[in-house]
């Protein structure tokens, strides 16, 4: 396992990263940055308070999410494979053509 330097609320870490999942956690960091900016922009929360109050936030957002249905991966796959069977049958009728 890889290491990855973060930089959160202006102090370093450093994480423990699978190389497969750098991009992964850089975005994540990314993301994690914006919010704990957003909500100390709103409330003036600092250090560990800010920290935790994100940490809410983002496990609600996260719940509310789930309660809503989430992300219908089986639907998604049954779409894609639908897509790809329809492209197979246009590229076979194109092949006809020459």
């Amino acid at each position: 396992m890889d290491t990855l330097d973060i930089i959160l609320l202006g102090k370093e870490y450093r994480v423990g990263c699978a190389p497969e999942d750098r991009e992964g956690l850089q975005a994540a960091v990314q993301v994690l940055e914006g919010k704990l900016s957003e909500l100390g922009g709103k409330t003036g929360a600092t250090g560990e308070k800010l920290a935790v109050m994100t940490a809410l936030n983002i496990a609600h957002e996260y719940l509310q999410f789930q309660r809503s249905g989430g992300f219908d991966m089986p639907g998604m796959k049954r779409k894609i494979d639908s897509m790809n069977s329809r492209l197979d049958d246009v590229l076979a009728q194109q092949e006809k053509l020459f």
